[in-house]
């Protein structure tokens, strides 16, 4: 099972990109763990997953971010703008599985 974490600054605003992932997840009959949280979350939860996703108005924390992600062997990524803009669930997932290398 995939676990994809998704971070934004309140954890909200990713709230609805979970959603549409997990439709998207469950229409291609994969299994994955998809959760948000708030950006002060982030790095607590990270150790659990197997990529990190935050959201475009964090990017300038990405290398923060993946600074403590090197420490489980995982990849922090910034969601793509318009996947992330239009709730692209199957972008956003597909996103997250290529950073894993699946």
């Amino acid at each position: 099972m995939k676990k994809i974490l998704l971070a934004c600054s309140s954890g909200m605003s990713t709230s609805l990109l979970v959603t549409k992932m997990e439709e998207y997840v469950k229409s291609i009959g994969d299994e994955a763990k998809i959760w948000a949280v708030g950006q002060d979350q982030a790095k607590k939860e990270m150790e659990q997953a197997d990529v990190v996703l935050i959201g475009p108005q964090m990017s300038f924390l990405k290398d923060e971010l993946q600074k403590e992600a090197d420490k489980y062997g995982i990849r922090v990524d910034v969601i793509d703008m318009m996947a992330y803009g239009m709730a692209d669930g199957k972008k956003a997932y597909e996103q997250a599985v290529s950073l894993m290398g699946d």
